[in-house]
This record gives C-alpha cells, sequence and structure tokens, in this order.
C-alpha cells in the first residue's frame, strides 16, 4: 500500500489540494449572521465529498484480492480473518494522514472554532467516516465482479445516503416513508453531519438581526431550529455510532466473503452434476 502512488500519495495530493480549495473559498468566515450558512455548508462539504473521495482507493483494494487475497487464500495461506484485520491495520496509518494534513488546512483557513479539543473532535470524526467508508467499499467489493462495477455500486450508495443526510433535505422535512424512515437513520451522513454542526455551533453565539439590531442567536439554538440536530445526545455519541457502523461493515464483508466461500463450490458442483446427467440427443 505504501508503494502504491495511486493509492496512497495522489489521493494525499488531491486531499490537500481539495481542502486549499475549501479553505479559500470559505477563508475566515467570522462570526456574522451569514456564517451561519457557511459554516454548515464547508462542513457538509467536508463530511460528504472530502469522504466520498476515500472511493478513489477501491482499485488498489480489488487488486489485492484478486492477486494477494484470493490465490493466498486458494493455497491455504491466507484466513479471511488474517487479510479483515491485516486490511483494517494497514489503512489506519494513512487515513489518519489524510484526515490530519488537509484537516488542519481546511480548519484553520475556515477559521472554524479555535481550541484542541474542537480541532482534536474534527479531525478524528473526519478520519472515522474515512474508515467507514474505506469499510463500505470493502463490502462492495465482496460481491461486484470487477473494480469497474464496484465503484459505481459503491458511488450510488454513497450518493443516496449524501442526498438524504439531513442537509439537502432537511430531517424534518424528508418524506416518512422510506427517506426518513429507515434511510435518513441509516445514513452515516446523518451522524457526521450532526457530530461536525455540533462540535462547530455548540457555545457559540451569532448576532440575529432578524429579531432586532442586538438581538443574538445561540449556537444551540441554530443546531434545533436551522440545521434541525437531534441535540438529546451528545457529540461523542455521534462519533460512537460511526465507529460501530465501521466494525459492522468489516464484519458483513467477513460474513459475505466466507458464505461465498461454501456456496460457490456448491453451485458449481450442482452445474457440474446437471451437466453429466443431461441426456444426449444423437443425430
Amino acid at each position: 500500500m505504501y508503494r502504491d502512488l495511486g493509492y496512497y500519495w495522489l489521493r494525499l495530493a488531491i486531499y490537500i489540494a481539495l481542502s486549499l480549495c475549501t479553505g479559500s473559498i470559505f477563508y475566515d468566515v467570522g462570526f456574522s449572521f451569514g456564517s451561519i450558512q457557511a459554516r454548515g455548508t464547508m462542513l457538509m462539504f467536508v463530511a460528504a465529498f472530502l469522504t466520498f473521495m476515500a472511493i478513489g482507493g477501491f482499485p488498489s483494494f480489488i487488486e489485492d484480492m484478486k492477486q494477494i487475497f484470493r490465490r493466498e487464500r486458494l493455497n491455504g495461506h491466507y484466513e479471511v480473518g488474517a487479510f479483515v484485520v491485516g486490511n483494517t491495520l494497514s489503512s489506519i496509518p494513512y487515513l489518519f494522514l489524510i484526515s490530519l494534513i488537509p484537516g488542519v488546512i481546511a480548519y484553520f483557513l475556515v477559521g472554524l472554532q479555535k481550541s484542541i479539543e474542537h480541532f482534536t473532535y474534527f479531525a478524528l470524526l473526519l478520519f472515522v467516516t474515512m474508515l467507514l467508508v474505506e469499510s463500505l467499499m470493502m463490502m462492495v467489493a465482496s460481491f461486484v465482479p470487477d473494480f469497474l462495477m464496484g465503484v459505481i455500486t459503491g458511488a450510488g450508495i454513497q450518493g443516496v445516503m449524501v442526498l438524504n443526510g439531513g442537509f439537502f433535505r432537511l430531517p424534518n422535512d424528508l418524506p416518512n416513508l422510506f427517506w426518513k424512515y429507515p434511510m435518513y437513520y441509516i445514513s452515516f451522513h446523518k451522524y457526521a453531519n450532526q457530530g461536525f454542526y455540533k462540535n462547530e455551533f455548540e457555545g457559540l453565539t451569532f448576532p440575529n438581526p432578524q429579531q432586532g439590531a442586538n438581538s443574538s442567536i445561540s449556537g444551540e439554538e441554530i443546531l434545533r431550529s436551522v440545521w434541525q440536530v437531534d441535540t438529546g445526545y451528545s457529540k461523542w455519541i455521534d462519533i460512537a455510532i460511526l465507529f460501530g457502523m465501521v466494525v459492522f461493515y468489516r464484519l458483513m464483508f467477513l460474513g459475505i466473503v466466507k458464505l461465498g466461500e461454501k456456496v460457490k463450490p456448491m453451485l458449481k458442483k450442482r452445474v457440474g452434476s446437471s451437466k453429466k446427467t443431461s441426456p444426449v440427443v444423437e443425430i
């Protein structure tokens, strides 16, 4: 993975370029009433599109599956669990790197809350979300035949999750059937967006010219009324839910691969026996 130019270094360069673009567009948003929308949009971009770029590692992962895992698995040298654990541990340092460096650039150029605690949470949430996307793509890789179909399938899944993650359509405005229940609660963007919003808006105060010249609005009120964030639990619960999704997707990948190893020989055996017993018609 370290020697893979596309998987490691090209992705890191693209992340740095995107963070510079984000930081320059939203540079020093300040604390005016208009900065509320700017902060929310910037955080949504980080939660949706920066994590979406984690899909770029999918072709390299497919090559590992074909050239290393399946060959070693057929030779009896590589267990499925060992591959899942090895892939997870080897990707963690890199994912942390591309969360930290671009995160620093975007965070401080925009002028979000300047405290170690808030930035640490920002970088940690970005890291967990990227790890979740890679876990989702591992699960997709277990049932698609090639990387092109995998990229298309993974992009489609993420597109649906972004669409109903609570930004493009506020939670209370989502149709209850299917989009609100269950898709809104299945979408990991819901918890990523709300974690970023709670981390940024809690404790801040903004002027509110809509209520008068000297009136103000608190960050907590913005979370409830503007972004319709569920404030009944802390931002750390959001990150814990995302981490649970990471474990769930990795276990699903493990289960699908193991199930495929049992089902495929049975199907081949049945197909082979049907060919042997089929009658031969002589003309």
